[in-house]
């Protein structure tokens, strides 16, 4: 299999996993999120990743996570499911399920915590391929696996049969689209392409979508992609110099935590202020909770046209 045996493109939240208050999973809450991604033009959804708390989840969880996914994407926009763990075993029993279950793909990263050498995160992806013989996505992510999958190694892993596609989370901007230029004829590509610069490598060389915290702007996320694919750069730029500015403001450099919290709890409060089914994070996670801290944020979604400037009465 390579980057022609399947048709991602375009922007793919990333899926926060609803929580209840007291810690329950809350499937209703995550039907209707998905649902409103469908609605909003998403081209597809990435469940059970770093936004989607998998490693406060049970295997059963993550299980009915998938099932629910596929049952509300109904056809309209892929799912792809995260199936990250610490054994290829698991991965396996996650990604077999997962598939049976009717979702497009699965996604990988290198087991956390073990911190595995290159040829070992190769006979990593090939076992896994062999097994699932289904799409597998390389996920990337330094600050939860410790290794950083950079070029060179991103070049062999382009090579493994099931393996067509990187979702590429370095906080290396310049590795990034080296990366991207070096397997984009194997594997689809999926990374920072929605900034200043990322346009210009999408003029001069392309790229193939972004997986992003799941989604502030709604439809204008995947209408990015579009005008990319009808040739209105102008929009494109509008909507990535947008981004540019509200990112540092948000989330701390490389893009592994919020300024005022954790990735899933913060982005949770800016969904609820959104309108957005978000549900609440689980523990070991914790809520924000600040007074400051979310008038703050809020102020942040007003500045940058998200919300409505609060009514001020007499």
């Amino acid at each position: 299999m390579n980057r022609d045996d399947v048709d991602w493109a375009g922007y793919y939240p990333a899926v926060v996993t609803p929580f209840t208050e007291t810690g329950e999973l809350d499937l209703p809450t995550l039907h209707a999120l998905i649902d409103q991604y469908a609605d909003r033009g998403m081209h597809g959804v990435v469940v059970n990743g770093t936004c989607g708390e998998w490693f406060s989840q049970s295997e059963d969880e993550r299980r009915q996570v998938a099932e629910t996914a596929v049952a509300a994407a109904r056809g309209r926009l892929r799912v792809l499911v995260g199936c990250t763990s610490n054994t290829a075993a698991n991965v396996q029993a996650l990604g077999r399920h997962a598939i049976d279950a009717g979702v497009d793909g699965v996604l990988v990263s290198p087991p956390p915590y073990i911190k595995l050498f290159p040829n070992e995160v190769v006979a990593w992806y090939e076992e896994i391929g062999a097994s699932l013989r289904a799409p597998v996505v390389v996920y990337n992510w330094p600050h939860g696996t410790g290794i950083d999958i950079g070029t060179e190694l991103a070049d062999r892993l382009a090579d493994v049969d099931a393996v067509v596609a990187i979702k590429d989370s370095t906080p290396d901007a310049d590795q990034f689209f080296e990366t991207s230029r070096r397997v984009r004829d194997r594997v689809r590509v999926f990374g920072p392409y929605m900034s200043a610069r990322g346009v210009d490598v999408l003029r001069s060389e392309g790229g193939d979508g972004t997986v992003g915290g799941g989604s502030l702007y709604g439809r204008p996320d995947p209408q990015f992609w579009e005008d990319h694919w009808a040739g209105d750069v102008d929009r494109m730029r509008a909507h990535a110099e947008r981004s540019d500015r509200l990112f540092p403001k948000l989330w701390l450099p490389g893009g592994w935590a919020g300024q005022f919290g954790s990735y899933q709890a913060q982005l949770k409060a800016l969904m609820h202020m959104l309108d957005q089914p978000a549900g609440h994070v689980r523990r070991p996670r914790l809520p924000i909770t600040d007074a400051d801290d979310l008038r703050t944020m809020r102020s942040i979604l007003q500045e940058e046209g998200l919300l409505a400037p609060d009514r001020v009465t007499a």
